[in-house]
């Protein structure tokens, strides 16, 4: 038998690979746990569009199987569920012992719907991680394709807006104060801390945000900016958000924002932002407070492919059955699980389209 140890160095634990049986239960969740947050910390920075492929191979012996009689399960899209569909994918692999392969890519939730419902058969993707629900005109290109698609809400999500931890002036602000420096009336023209609060100093302003195919951006611009409003376009943008996190870590007059697990992950680089008072969090989520930057976030499953390949009908399951765990392991907030028995409901029975699962979700 392969014997696997490392050292857990926060715990001070030596964990080994002595065969799931054989190991005792309280060692089983921390070396559960300690996978879950590696593999967040080596996948979340990976290159907008790169596809991650999600090994099952941590501390765990299983049976070699060839590439070419493994099923694929192919997933693209939001950044923000991005690590909770990579935990799901890890943890899924290793109970399918190799005989599965999952991979997942982070192309924003616009790009990823346009993979979800390309007419490239090679291109197209059995799921798509999605931070907002699909527009009408993705929801077009679907039809247009003849794609039915399956909409699970699968937590829920607080934007972040950060600063660098030198930042000493700018711990709280208003959403009035985001639009500000947000909205395209402000290209080229508020430049400085100052114009937006004449109490914060005269230092430059610059900006970090997703990029044009983000959900993030298009939710952040709907909420702040307001709807048939644009945000301005002379800001760092990109799909990655680790690239985000990394600007406004090294820039002392920068600000940003992305989902809330970016933030967690990052917090000794970077501080949140009080907005209207409130600080995001999973309490002030679920209490309501933190609003209007909390938002339920999705996955897409194309119905013929679940119909078709026992193992995305099986890896969709797993997902839901188990998601409450994974979400909060990476520093979202869960639904009730009363929400996740209807989401797994809506899954098994096949109903498709733009549905809500209840109000607000």
């Amino acid at each position: 038998m392969v014997r696997c140890c490392w050292v857990s160095a926060p715990l001070n634990l030596r964990l080994c690979d002595m065969g799931k049986s054989k190991m005792p239960p309280e060692h089983k969740k921390i070396e559960r746990k300690l996978e879950l947050q590696m593999n967040l910390k080596r996948n979340i920075g990976k290159i907008t569009g790169v596809v991650a492929l999600v090994a099952a191979t941590i501390g765990l012996a299983v049976p070699a199987v060839q590439s070419q009689s493994r099923t694929r399960i192919k997933i693209d899209g939001s950044s923000t569920v991005f690590p909770i569909t990579e935990a799901v994918a890890e943890e899924f692999q290793k109970e399918q012992r190799g005989s599965v392969q999952v991979t997942v890519g982070i192309s924003g939730t616009g790009g990823g719907f346009k993979k979800f419902c390309s007419d490239n058969p090679s291109v197209r993707t059995h799921i798509s991680d999605a931070s907002r629900p699909m527009k009408k005109k993705e929801q077009d290109m679907c039809r247009a394709q003849g794609i039915e698609y399956i909409e699970l809400p699968v937590a829920y999500d607080a934007i972040t807006v950060v600063i660098n931890r030198n930042n000493s002036w700018a711990e709280s602000m208003t959403t009035d104060d985001l639009k500000k420096m947000w909205d395209s009336s402000g290209q080229g023209r508020i430049t400085r801390w100052s114009q937006v609060n004449p109490n914060w100093p005269n230092e430059p302003l610059r900006l970090y945000g997703p990029g044009a195919d983000s959900g993030t951006f298009d939710y952040f611009n709907e909420v702040i900016i307001g709807k048939g409003n644009s945000s301005r376009g002379d800001y760092t943008a990109s799909e990655d958000d680790n690239v985000l996190v990394q600007g406004v870590a090294k820039d002392n007059t920068a600000i940003g924002y992305f989902g809330l697990a970016y933030y967690l992950e990052n917090k000794d680089k970077i501080r949140a932002v009080a907005v209207d008072g409130v600080l995001p969090s999973p309490y002030t989520v679920n209490n309501g407070t933190y609003s209007p930057l909390s938002r339920p976030i999705y996955i897409y499953v194309n119905k013929k492919a679940a119909d078709d390949v026992p193992a995305l009908k099986r890896f969709v399951e797993y997902y839901l059955q188990n998601a409450r765990e994974y979400v909060e392991e990476v520093g979202y907030v869960s639904l009730s699980d009363a929400d996740y028995q209807k989401a797994l409901d809506r899954f098994q029975n096949r109903e498709t389209g733009r549905v809500p699962l209840r109000e607000g979700l």
